[in-house]
């Protein structure tokens, strides 16, 4: 890439892609103005916990957990839906602390995921043709010509929604909701109720233990039983949003992405050249990046290099979404390139978004495929030497019918029960809690092997 100067607004001289045409330009002008004025979301001092926190995951010291839905919906903002996904996250982290005798870095697709890539600008049906849904913070899902219209206003709407979650979220995190022993009551219904409770009854009595072992000893009531850490995330598509919300830290004079403490650009959008990772680049904001089966191992150095020149720990995290039948292959070249480079990264696993398959009228994911990417992320690690630091799903608290398999053996006919996402299929609140289970069980089993891991080569 070519050195050149960073403002909020320099992606705009630079090629973009996934950008929705907005009628009336003057509108959208003024919507941006009109944002720029609004409060930040998140502030700085926030996000550079989480960059610490995600340094930690890099060295092994820590485990990310990093969900929530595919694209949030204005239909669907309600303090219940909120409350659910939250709380499913808390306990898989639970689970994931355990297993993995790690801290769980807890990082929501949520407050601001409203925004969706696109493979095709047009949907067609029953021989209409209509612009694509991109997302509620730019048109609307139902097929008509009105709601596929992008519209400036809808962006106020996903703002205040955002702010709205969060204000609900950090209740939840600090307000006694986040308490071990509630969140592992929780854990307890689940398995009892699961078909698969034998395999993961020795775990959740172990914790049990341990939380009558802090109770018993007088540390019942400490911080960091009673609150946590939450942090939001979601993909930085959007540029005008995304600009609207940058603000300048009163602290440092370093620009920041106000919208959210963490923010990625997807696997679609991250031309070395393009103009979301211009954006990005330029933020001080942990970030991430989606790298997929096409990427070459000279070209994610080269981006690697462009959205961290100083080589931070912590400041990119590269989530890998191959498909279980790919990471064997792709993976490992990506690893020994970033490895040798001497380049600081913190890998997760997004094992969701290579996976979608087709059933009838449905798109879904087969549980077994992401848990076997999962499994293939993890050996390709060991085989490396270098860090497995997470894993980024989506799903949901709803108890919906959107992915196949997992301990209830979804089929193919169950789908059509609750199938309510207007984009990917999620993971439900059994599925995504028995994903945390079987991958606490390959913690366990890599904290008992001997740890190889080859010195990093000097860049």
């Amino acid at each position: 890439m070519v050195a050149r100067a960073w403002h909020p607004g320099s992606w705009r001289e630079m090629p973009i892609r996934q950008v929705p045409e907005y009628p009336d330009p003057a509108r959208l002008a003024a919507m941006e103005a009109k944002l720029s004025r609004f409060p930040p979301l998140v502030f700085a001092g926030e996000a550079r916990r989480l960059k610490a926190a995600l340094a930690r995951a890099g060295d092994g010291q820590a485990f990310v957990l990093q969900g929530g839905d595919c694209a949030e919906s204005f239909a669907d903002f309600t303090a219940n839906v909120i409350r659910d996904t939250f709380r499913v996250l808390l306990q898989m982290a639970v689970v994931l602390t355990f297993g993995g005798s790690l801290p769980v870095v807890k990082l929501g697709r949520m407050a601001g995921q409203f925004a969706k890539p696109r493979s095709s600008e047009v949907e067609t049906r029953e021989g209409i043709t209509l612009p694509s849904y991109r997302g509620d913070i730019i048109n609307g899902p139902e097929f008509s010509a009105e709601a596929r219209v992008p519209d400036p206003q809808r962006m106020e709407l996903a703002y205040m929604q955002s702010a709205a979650t969060l204000n609900l979220l950090r209740a939840f995190a600090t307000g006694g909701y986040a308490d071990l022993h509630q969140v592992h009551r929780w854990n307890l219904g689940f398995v009892a109720r699961s078909p698969l409770a034998d395999r993961y009854q020795d775990l959740a009595h172990r914790i049990d233990e341990t939380l009558a072992f802090m109770q018993a000893c007088g540390m019942s009531d400490l911080p960091q039983v009673r609150e946590t850490d939450f942090y939001t995330s979601h993909e930085s598509l959007l540029l005008p949003y995304e600009q609207a919300l940058t603000r300048v830290d009163s602290t440092t004079g370093d620009w920041y992405a106000c919208s959210a403490h963490f923010l990625w650009i997807g696997d679609r959008t991250r031309q070395p050249e393009g103009a979301h990772v211009e954006f990005l680049r330029g933020v001080r904001n942990p970030i991430g990046m989606k790298v997929g089966p096409s990427m070459e191992p000279e070209e994610l150095v080269e981006l690697t290099r462009a959205l961290n020149p100083a080589n931070e720990k912590g400041r990119l995290t590269l989530i890998s979404r191959m498909g279980a039948d790919k990471v064997e292959a792709r993976l490992p070249p990506l690893l020994r390139a970033v490895q040798r480079a001497g380049r600081n990264v913190t890998w997760l696993c997004d094992p969701m978004h290579g996976n979608t398959v087709t059933a009838g009228s449905y798109k879904t994911r087969n549980f077994d495929a992401i848990l076997s990417e999962v499994r293939r992320f993890f050996a390709a690690h060991d085989a490396e030497g270098t860090i497995p630091g997470g894993v980024h799903v989506e799903m949901t608290g709803r108890d919906v019918t959107e992915c196949l398999g997992g301990a209830h053996r979804l089929g193919e006919a169950d789908l059509a029960a609750n199938y309510a996402t207007f984009c990917d299929p999620r993971l439900n609140a059994e599925q995504s809690l028995e994903l945390a289970f079987l991958i606490a069980e390959e913690l366990k089993a890599r904290r008992a092997r001997p740890e190889r891991r080859p010195a990093q080569a000097a860049e």
